[in-house]
């Protein structure tokens, strides 16, 4: 049996479920690996955050996941409905581990649990979550790293800005990616009762991995639809881009940002990271700019990582404009 046999066939040994089961309905104590190869996720793209859709509307970022025939394939960020008042969503990670990268399932929560330091933007830095909070049973939104536009103009907002430490579009955990462990906020919320994807989440990434333009073995690592308004957007207009890529900034703006590390990294490529906002500044007009260390945030969890947008739009998803 020749390397690239023996290497397929511990990919799909140690692929315990369906891709289409990626999302992981256990507790975290006893959160099983769902999948682990050999070849590192690509980076994350950078792109705009849809405006929010409605009230209640929770952010969940766009992540990497993988089925056994096409490999990596992104799920697009988009606006869902909590199960109930009071849960947070923690997004998906890839960690290495072992001699793989694993993947660990997003889930529901009253608190926001360890997603391995990695940087999706717009509230979601690397540690806890900053883009709104609960409030008496109701949503409230951090105007410094959500967009509103449309029909949806909410009055339930408030804004806290926070410095943000990592810039980088690595989209896995350890080896070569992001260097993080989970604080004692993050331990204690691991431990806590779960609550799976929605069903609308489920069949939101079924649908992508039905999506050959979401393939990185087709699209180079630059997805054809980084995010939509909701999943049934994303079902009813496959095609359409809600989160296209944030635009290039003016001259003399500071965008540098660390490469990605990327281990044995497939075709897919960098991308600009996303831009992580400042710390605990003054409240901006549309969206202020992010800077450098990240601090513990509002309600549920820690703090994050990244900048947000310099845009009125919010920071960008996975990685807004970078430093």
């Amino acid at each position: 049996m020749n390397a690239k046999s023996i290497f397929r066939s511990l990919a799909i040994a140690t692929a315990v479920a369906l891709p289409l089961a990626l999302f992981s309905a256990s507790p975290a104590k006893a959160e099983p690996v769902v999948i682990q190869i050999g070849i590192a996720p690509p980076p994350l793209p950078v792109y705009v955050q849809p405006v929010v859709p409605g009230d209640g509307y929770i952010w969940t970022p766009g992540y990497w996941a993988y089925d056994d025939d096409g490999g990596y394939f992104w799920v697009p960020g988009a606006w869902v409905l909590a199960p109930e008042p009071g849960y947070l969503w923690t997004p998906a990670w890839w960690g290495w581990e072992g001699g793989f990268y694993r993947f660990h399932a997003g889930y529901w929560g009253l608190h926001i649990g360890f997603y391995g330091g990695i940087n999706y933007g717009f509230g979601y830095f690397g540690t806890g979550f900053v883009g709104g909070e609960w409030r008496g049973g109701h949503f409230f939104y951090n105007s410094a790293y959500n967009r509103f536009g449309g029909g949806f103009h909410p009055t339930n907002v408030y804004v806290h800005n926070v410095t943000i430490v990592n810039h980088s579009t690595v989209a896995f955990n350890g080896h070569g990616g992001v260097d993080a462990r989970p604080n004692t906020q993050e331990e204690a919320a691991m431990h806590e009762n779960h609550v799976p994807p929605t069903a609308a989440q489920t069949s939101h990434q079924t649908f992508a991995s039905q999506n050959h333009a979401q393939f990185a073995s087709a699209n180079n690592g630059h997805p054809g639809v980084t995010a939509a308004s909701t999943p049934e957007a994303f079902h009813n207009n496959p095609t359409h881009n809600a989160g296209a890529p944030r635009p290039a900034a003016a001259p003399g703006a500071n965008n540098s940002h660390p490469a990605p590390a990327n281990n044995n990294r497939p075709a897919p490529q960098s991308r600009p990271a996303p831009q992580p906002q400042s710390h605990t500044s003054q409240p901006q007009p549309s969206r202020p700019q992010p800077q450098s260390h990240p601090q513990p945030q509002s309600r549920p969890a820690p703090q994050s990582h990244s900048t947000p947008p310099s845009h009125p739009a919010p920071a960008p998803h996975s990685n807004e404009n970078k430093h």
